[in-house]
């Protein structure tokens, strides 16, 4: 999984939790022991540190508070921004989404499916890769 929708999944599995009774009741149960706070704690530093990394762009804060309320409108836009603000880069963020997945989704996160190692310059190509040939030549 990229950074990206690791961090987007990490919100939506807390809006999306929070939404309903038994969604709550997960999220109190699996933060229930913990060391390191609620599933909402998290939710809540992760979303600080975004917020930081988005200082000064009230347009990348407005789709942010926007998602909260509209994911599935606002999950585009949201992707766009904190590529922008190269969110997918910051190794706390990603540590933080990683810890709040781990809290609510703790069978994926077992299973490794949220693990992400960010070292150095990250370089690449955006795109959907899936299917076809790709022929590319760097020099």
């Amino acid at each position: 999984m990229d950074p990206i929708s690791l961090i987007i999944t990490a919100l939506s599995s807390v809006i999306t939790a929070l939404s309903s009774a038994a969604g709550r009741a997960a999220i109190t149960g699996a933060a229930q022991g913990l060391a390191q706070g609620t599933a909402q704690e998290a939710y809540h530093d992760l979303k600080t540190l975004i917020k930081r990394k988005f200082a000064g762009n009230p347009k990348a804060e407005m789709v942010l508070e926007e998602y909260e309320k509209n994911p599935k409108t606002y999950e585009a836009p949201l992707k766009e921004e904190l590529a922008e603000a190269g969110v997918d880069q910051d190794e706390e963020i990603i540590k933080k989404a990683q810890e709040l997945l781990k809290q609510l989704k703790p069978e994926d996160s077992a299973a490794g499916k949220f693990n992400i190692k960010v070292e150095g310059d990250i370089k690449g190509i955006v795109g959907d890769i899936s299917g076809g040939n790709i022929n590319q030549t760097i020099s």
